[in-house]
């Protein structure tokens, strides 16, 4: 789906405003790095700003037309003067960059305009690295390249330093709710996933995962378990939870999910359900909120948050799991 300068300014208003000014100015760079987690639209603005930059009628000075024969080139991908690289299996190879400045080397097609977008550009190969660099150090006048990375650390600070760099911030939640919506999430699952991710692609992919779903269920079921007693629990843990919680980020996601039941129920307590995210529960919720008090659901939030510090420093997951039940339940946290 081709994103307008208006969905992309509510990602990344900061970023959207200095390529405005930069366009406005006609001070556009000759390399930009963009730097941020996966999903906060990097490549969607590269391609924006390169529409920008052959649109044969721009809008206030500035924005695509998205409707002239070059931003519809640019949108299908079959523009001869804009080059994407991406990674040839794990990375990008020395040749992929020759390959790159071979086209580059040529008159330009249509203009003297030529754009390149890298994306994942920390994973070129040395090789590739020290290439591109020679590249960026001879820049033409027309030439502008986008370097796109979730891990600048990972690159040749040289070719860091010649590029400015433009830094994409995380998703709000309620910018992530709008986009998950947008992007056909129900509204009712939207939320959920907002809180766990700041990243789209994560939240779309954990949207229609099967093993996240019957994780759900089966951090609800925990939960009321968690009621009836420790042997009752125990039993739980060992038929359900560590049948499908194994991975140590499984288990951090499932303890994410039960950190969020407890929220809600503080939510529900403060008078603000509407920010309560498992939807779905919401009544259930709204009765098991009058078993507890306040001071005990932030106790059980807080065992929760140190058993993920627990796990990540390597404790036996079983052990983790067992003792974070025992705790909860010796806490009194339910009346």
């Amino acid at each position: 789906m081709v994103k307008t300068w208006e969905q992309l300014e509510e990602l990344q208003p900061v970023v959207l405003r200095m390529i405005r000014n930069s366009l406005i100015k006609q001070r556009v760079a000759h390399a930009y790095l963009f730097e941020g987690l996966r999903g906060t639209g990097k490549k969607d603005i590269g391609l924006l700003l390169t529409k920008a930059l052959f649109c044969e009628s721009l809008i206030d000075g500035y924005k695509p037309c998205e409707t002239c024969h070059n931003c519809r080139r640019i949108n299908s991908g079959n523009h001869p003067d804009v080059h994407l690289v991406e990674p040839d299996g794990l990375s990008i190879k020395v040749e992929q960059i020759r390959n790159l400045q071979a086209e580059f080397s040529k008159k330009g097609v249509e203009s003297a305009k030529k754009v390149y977008l890298i994306v994942h550009a920390d994973k070129m190969s040395i090789s590739a690295s020290n290439s591109l660099l020679k590249f960026l150090e001879e820049p033409s006048t027309q030439t502008v390249a986008f370097l796109l990375t979730e891990q600048p650390q990972r690159m040749l600070p040289t070719i860091v330093s010649r590029c400015q760099i433009l830094t994409f911030q995380p998703l709000s939640p309620n910018v992530m709710v709008k986009q998950l919506i947008e992007n056909g999430v129900q509204p009712g699952k939207a939320p959920l996933l907002a809180q766990l991710t700041n990243n789209l692609e994560e939240a779309l992919e954990l949207n229609v995962d099967e093993w996240f779903a019957q994780a759900q269920k089966i951090v609800v079921k925990l939960y009321e378990v968690l009621k009836k007693g420790p042997l009752e629990a125990m039993v739980m843990l060992q038929s359900d939870w560590f049948q499908h919680f194994k991975e140590k980020e499984q288990i951090h996601r499932g303890l994410d999910l039960l950190l969020l039941i407890f929220k809600d129920l503080l939510y529900i307590q403060l008078d603000k359900e509407e920010q309560i995210v498992f939807k779905g529960e919401s009544e259930r919720l709204k009765q098991f909120a009058l078993t507890t008090s306040r001071r005990r659901l932030t106790d059980t939030m807080s065992a929760i948050l140190e058993a993920k510090r627990k796990l990540d420093a390597n404790m036996n997951p079983q052990l983790m799991m067992e003792q974070l039940v025992l705790k909860i339940q010796e806490g009194s946290t339910f009346v």
